[in-house]
């Protein structure tokens, strides 16, 4: 039954929705390496420990490593240092709207990797998702989302996490079939990204210093929507890529920016254009077709 992956890819999608309109102001504070770093280590920690209390490490399928190896510096590293320079540079909005392409990348790639196809339903139900997202997100104005730098950076960042991103999941779908736990799965990626990017942190690079003094509680505003994104959306994400058409998965996952909407209303005060909930309400039609047929 794919109701059940299909709400878990929807939950991720909210997850993804409260983490991204939480992290844009620490990650400008302390810059996208520094911010990457510390989610990582701490999000690692929590969820190896709750592996082992689940015991869920003996459900690893260790002889697909190159997979995981694969997925975390292409995924995590690579799709996730891309992703928070581009929210720092461009705003939740235009992050949001770049990071909708992983829907058609991962079924692109997932037709060409694994042989997947989508039904019909499936295409038409996906095309209306993403036409409503782009209407939600092009009309859906903020004070938020002036652009720092280059708009033509913003886009190549947006870009290049959405690829990365889309095939950090999609690497690790045969390991997941063959057993392995998703919250495994994000346990291994986040232990071995934060490993890496540990390790990189000790060049002494510019771009890698904080921008800002740590304090306890710009900590807790860094480690709270890494928790919400790596530790919670990703897995249920990981649950639906597992039990469910990847690129059906990555379609309802990536409806953060429809369920953002409200969220940076309720944080600026500023109601988005009418068109935007027109978007919202195509994106959830799209996604009832999905679901319904």
């Amino acid at each position: 039954m794919f109701v059940l992956p299909a709400f878990a890819a929807l939950a991720a999608s909210f997850g993804w929705a409260v983490g991204i309109v939480l992290a844009q102001s620490p990650a400008r504070a302390v810059g996208a390496f520094e911010f990457t770093r510390i989610q990582l280590i701490a999000c690692s920690a929590i969820l190896s420990a709750a592996c082992a209390v689940l015991g869920y490490w003996t459900t690893v399928v260790w002889d697909q490593w190159l997979a995981f190896a694969t997925s975390i510096g292409l995924g995590i590293l690579l799709g996730n240092l891309a992703m928070i320079e581009c929210l720092r540079r461009g705003g939740p909005r235009r992050t949001e709207l770049l990071l909708a392409l992983k829907a058609p990348l991962v079924a692109v790639m997932a037709y060409v990797w694994l042989g997947e196809t989508v039904s019909l339903a499936g295409m038409i139900g996906g095309a209306i998702i993403l036409s409503g997202i782009v209407l939600a997100i092009f009309f859906a104005d903020s004070p938020a989302d002036d652009v720092d730098g280059n708009l033509a950076v913003v886009i190549a960042l947006g870009v290049v996490a959405a690829a990365s991103q889309g095939a950090g999941y999609l690497l690790v779908k045969p390991a997941m079939l063959a057993g392995t736990e998703p919250l495994a799965v994000s346990a291994v990626r986040l232990t071995g990204a934060a490993f890496l990017i540990s390790l990189i942190g000790l060049w002494p690079f510019s771009a890698f210093r904080p921008g800002a003094e740590m304090t306890p509680y710009l900590l807790f505003r860094i480690v709270l929507p890494g928790f919400i994104g790596y530790g919670v959306s990703s897995s249920l994400l990981l649950y639906a890529f597992a039990n469910f058409s990847a690129g059906m998965a990555a379609i309802l996952g990536s409806l953060s920016p429809v369920l953002v909407l409200p969220l940076i209303s309720l944080r600026t005060g500023v109601l988005p254009h009418g068109l935007a909930w027109t978007g919202a309400v195509l994106a959830i039609a799209g996604t009832a077709l999905m679901i319904l047929l």
